[in-house]
């Protein structure tokens, strides 16, 4: 008796099948406006669930179809396939241009983050006004990042998960070099030096931060 007990109380707490569980996760990712993480679908689950596990099948059913499971950051999403994209082209309305001083701004975030006002503004060799930064913190393109650990602790800027899923990038890593930039005719002239890491003309430094990195920063 206390074993058929045991065993009815377990099989309260048993995780649906992997099958059902892959179908949960693509009904949670199809629904949400903005990527998931593991634990935000997790909390969504039946006790015992495995999103990342489900994940894995769920992205292998949708290889070569018109949308793809993708990872945007540490999240997840449903997204247009990239060939297909030109489809939706009539479905996109672009209701706010960015400045050249938002665009150097942004470009500088994304290549040296995280960077304070001070290091952008010397990179750029001009102030940076409170209404680029401003902007970009709307668009939820920048966020306020760790403060550095120098005389006045300025605060640092990094690039959002936002901005990541609006390029189709998983991480700031797969940021395009000077050649890809120049090759779809988005680098008309040399940019302004330091704009863009020294890393060649060919690949990205993909190198870690200097040893001793962490230690300027506020935890």
């Amino acid at each position: 008796m206390q074993q058929d007990s045991e065993k009815k109380e377990k099989s309260l707490f048993e995780a649906p099948p992997v099958a059902e569980q892959e179908r949960m996760v693509e009904a949670i990712l199809f629904a949400s406006a903005e990527p998931l993480t593991t634990r935000d679908m997790a909390e969504r689950m039946p006790h015992g669930c495995d999103p990342a596990e489900a994940l894995v099948h769920l992205r292998r059913r949708y290889e070569g179809r018109g949308v793809r499971v993708v990872r945007v950051g540490d999240a997840w999403a449903i997204r247009t396939a990239p060939d297909l994209g030109y489809l939706m082209s009539r479905e996109t309305v672009e209701t706010r241009k960015l400045s050249r001083a938002a665009i150097e701004t942004l470009a500088i975030i994304a290549y040296h983050q995280p960077v304070t006002r001070a290091e952008i503004e010397e990179i750029r060799g001009v102030s940076v006004s409170r209404g680029t930064v401003d902007q970009l913190l709307e668009m939820e393109w920048i966020r306020f990042g760790r403060r550095k650990m120098t005389p006045g602790r300025p605060v640092t800027f990094v690039v959002t998960q936002e901005f990541l899923d609006h390029f189709g990038l998983e991480s700031a890593r797969d940021l395009p070099g000077l050649k890809e930039l120049r090759a779809a005719g988005l680098l008309e002239n040399r940019p302004p030096p330091g704009l863009m890491p020294q890393m060649g003309e060919e690949d990205a430094d993909e190198d870690e931060g200097a040893p001793g990195q962490n230690e300027l920063f506020e935890d």
